[in-house]
């Protein structure tokens, strides 16, 4: 029998309905028994998760077959949950830290004065810009260091409000007297909250490939519970991350040793039963692709941040 380490660095909170869209499988099932272990283990109690999968069948998400933890559940669409990567936008940090991504020295304008008659589709391109990783200049005016033009027209396209969108570009970009691109970034963005959350997950990820590779055999449900986390904190990490270019940001930067991190360790996660990648919750095969898939052939080809609903 092999003796648990301490309990390590804390882990961002994990939703109950989270954990179930977490372990649905590549068929689109959930094991019951397994997601009561992996409950158990995060500190839910058997009643939560009996409360969350009734309201979860009730809302025609999952059917279910059989009762209690011999229970298998089948996701009625892709609830894959908020813990997925946003691949293409996890690529891109990725190539960016490997210098693949140099910053063009273009800042990217957006501007709107939208009625309050249409004060929800304001609203909303209001979110997706600040979800984009833009940040607010002013009343109506964002600013980006990625070309994320196209994304948010076709927001505003889609809300309805693409005649009251302003978009410019500019290399000569000033707050005040300030127009250091690096001391900008640093006035306009939240870098130090930013950094204290790859801080975290630099500290989670190191400690649990430090047990993935002590002597001992983790059994499935410390190996689940440990993905769950990893996933967890890489998500608190890079969900407020604009993904500033390195060239914006004091190195060195703690996202990059972060993200290196995170991929070592979820390299550990899941490379012990290959065999058994069908059985496995695709959440395994999202993050594969996003932290190791291939990326474009073009280096000067650089794919953008996309809007995923967190």
């Amino acid at each position: 029998m092999t003796t648990s380490p301490p309990a390590g660095p804390a882990t961002p909170g994990i939703g109950t309905r989270t954990l179930v869209f977490a372990l649905v499988r590549e068929d689109g099932t959930v094991d019951a028994g397994e997601l009561y272990a992996v409950a158990e283990a995060l500190g839910m109690t058997d009643q939560q998760v009996r409360l969350c999968l009734k309201r979860l069948v009730a809302e025609g998400r999952f059917t279910q077959e059989g009762r209690g933890r011999k229970a298998r559940l089948l996701a009625t669409a892709d609830p894959t949950g908020a813990v997925a990567p946003d691949v293409e936008y996890v690529r891109h940090a990725y190539r960016q830290d490997r210098g693949l991504a140099p910053w063009d020295g273009v800042w990217h304008l957006f501007a709107f004065a939208v009625p309050e008659t249409a004060r929800q589709a304001r609203d909303a391109l209001r979110d997706a810009l600040l979800h984009l990783g833009a940040a607010p200049l002013q009343g109506g005016l964002y600013v980006s260091a990625n070309a994320i033009g196209d994304i948010v027209e076709a927001h505003a396209r889609h809300l309805g409000i693409l005649a009251s969108l302003t978009r410019l570009t500019s290399r000569d970009l000033r707050v005040g007297e300030e127009r250091d691109p690096a001391r900008l970034a640093a006035l306009l963005w939240p870098l130090d909250s930013i950094a204290e959350r790859h801080e975290a997950l630099a500290a989670l990820a190191t400690d649990r490939t430090a047990r993935l590779s002590a002597p001992g055999r983790l059994n499935g449900t410390e190996r689940l519970t440990y993905a769950m986390e990893l996933a967890a904190s890489f998500t608190a990490a890079m969900e407020p991350d604009p993904l500033l270019p390195p060239e914006l940001l004091p190195q060195p930067w703690p996202g990059t040793r972060a993200r290196a991190l995170a991929a070592e360790c979820w390299d550990a996660l899941g490379g012990e039963d290959p065999d058994d990648a069908a059985g496995r919750p695709r959440l395994f095969r999202l993050y594969d692709e996003a932290l190791t898939g291939p990326a474009p052939a073009d280096p000067q080809t650089q794919p953008q941040p996309q809007p995923q609903p967190r």
